[in-house]
């Protein structure tokens, strides 16, 4: 689709503070969010996928803007971290395309 940057920090929490004071937008993916289909991503945005056992901290949680979830059906409570980031990522390029969703 295009080439996305990829950032490791050290502190993710100051790390998305000083994103914010920059007019970017944290999602994080979780369980608990809402509909990650039903949320506008317009604007800068820092997408956050915790690890496929833990998710993201209660404190990354708490620091975002939003929480993003994929519902999930059956005995599969999450899915691999990528393909939930490829998720999420092609909504957000949908919506900057343009694209009706079906």
């Amino acid at each position: 689709m295009e080439h996305l940057p990829v950032a490791r920090v050290s502190n993710l929490v100051s790390t998305i503070e000083e994103l914010k004071k920059k007019g970017i937008w944290a999602y994080c993916a979780d369980m608990d969010g809402q509909p990650w289909c039903s949320v506008d991503y317009a604007g800068g945005v820092a997408l956050i996928i915790g690890s496929e056992g833990q998710g993201v901290s209660r404190l990354v949680k708490e620091s975002c803007d939003f929480t993003v979830a994929l519902p999930m059906r059956g005995e599969i409570n999450s899915l691999n971290a990528s393909v939930a980031a490829g998720i999420v990522i092609y909504e957000i390029a949908r919506q900057r395309m343009g694209l009706k969703a079906k």
